[in-house]
């Protein structure tokens, strides 16, 4: 029997998340989805109007492809993704996550040919298009999130269905405090961090792009970040697992890293290019559903009560100058069984232990079930 929900999140996507216009071209980048949900996203475009266009991979071959990685091989790769993401107006990834470590074995060297040539493509994607990813329920996301495996797709959708309108009256608002606001000071166990966040926009991300959403993220200016910053959610970069990451800032810089575990590989990846030492976005997780990590970080950025800060690439709604081959979400979570922490708008506590002080932003609170 066909799930419901499959088309309720169709309809979600195409007319709520990128806005499908009539004579859109639209490409579908599936990998490794279920056919009955990409049956329902193709309908969901050709009712809104669109043309449809599928673009199907797979894990398993995609790594395959980049443990033998040649600068050839990829910058061909490249701009055919590159002519794709110029002709399409609209683009929706879903990807399926059965193995979240199926690219550990590939090289650094092979993953920095790969982020190279298809970042161009990426660029074009997330700067200049209607776009969104989501990542799709799997066992081994269950548990990851220490869920058995229907309840995880009921917390997927739960999460995913959210009146991301009614979400959106609060980020506004958060918005507008943080576009006021110059210095901002984050405390809390290994962390004491300022940096100043002046004359940068500050960007709502309420269901329009990614799903599940709920961040308004903004840039630091890009030299003004000085002491410490412990990140307490575990991460995954390009299939190696990092957790305990610790960075020391000096005039915006990652003068020193620190993990748990490989910290060669941490300062490799911080060693990809100039940029990849700066930090690139700074955004507030507000998904009041959204509650703990599980290494996918289309949904821990999200966590209520968290906060990221982003070695690498800025966006071009929020810049602030930097460029990257990188673009890391890291995640710390501030709510009380976390550890706690506060976060501080030029002198002034907006929230504590995860819990924002101001009662017109309640809204983006954590709800405990």
């Amino acid at each position: 029997m066909k799930d419901p929900r499959y088309q309720q999140l169709a309809h979600q996507v195409v007319n709520y998340a990128v806005r499908v216009q009539p004579g859109e071209h639209v490409n579908l980048r599936m990998q490794d989805i279920p056919d009955a949900m990409v049956v329902e996203l193709i309908r969901a475009v050709r009712a809104a109007g669109g043309y449809p266009h599928l673009d199907l991979s797979h894990a398993v071959l995609t790594k395959e492809l980049q443990m033998g990685a040649t600068p050839e091989q990829f910058e061909m790769d490249g701009s055919y993704r590159l002519r794709r993401a110029e002709d399409m107006q609209v683009h929706i990834c879903f990807y399926a996550d059965y193995n979240s470590f199926e690219s550990a074995e590939v090289p650094a060297e092979k993953m920095g040919l790969v982020s190279k040539y298809f970042k161009p493509a990426s660029d074009v994607i997330c700067n200049k298009r209607k776009w969104t990813i989501l990542a799709w329920p799997t066992p081994s996301m269950a548990q990851a999130a220490g869920m058995n495996t229907e309840e995880f797709e009921n917390f997927y959708f739960r999460c995913c269905l959210a009146d991301y309108a009614k979400l959106k009256e609060g980020m506004l608002k958060l918005k507008a405090m943080m576009e006021a606001t110059d210095e901002v000071r984050i405390v809390g166990p290994g962390t004491d961090l300022t940096f100043s966040i002046k004359g940068i926009p500050a960007i709502v991300c309420a269901g329009d792009c990614n799903i599940p959403d709920g961040e308004v993220y903004t840039a630091p200016v890009k030299n003004s970040l000085n002491g410490t910053l412990a990140y307490n959610a575990p991460t995954i970069y390009h299939g190696t697992p990092f957790d305990g990451v610790k960075f020391r800032f000096e005039n915006g810089k990652i003068v020193e890293a620190h993990c748990n575990g490989n910290e060669e590989a941490l300062n490799k990846i911080l060693d990809t290019d100039e940029g990849a030492r700066f930090i690139g976005e700074f955004a507030l997780g507000v998904n009041p559903y959204v509650l703990n990590p599980m290494r996918d970080i289309l949904f821990d950025e999200k966590i209520a009560g968290s906060f990221h800060m982003t070695p690498g690439q800025c966006y071009d709604e929020a810049p602030n100058g930097n460029n990257s081959a990188i673009h890391w979400d890291l995640v710390c979570i501030q709510r009380a069984e976390y550890g706690g922490g506060e976060i501080y708008f030029d002198g002034k506590l907006i929230r504590k232990d995860g819990i924002f002080t101001a009662p017109e932003l309640a809204v983006l609170n954590p709800i405990y079930e």
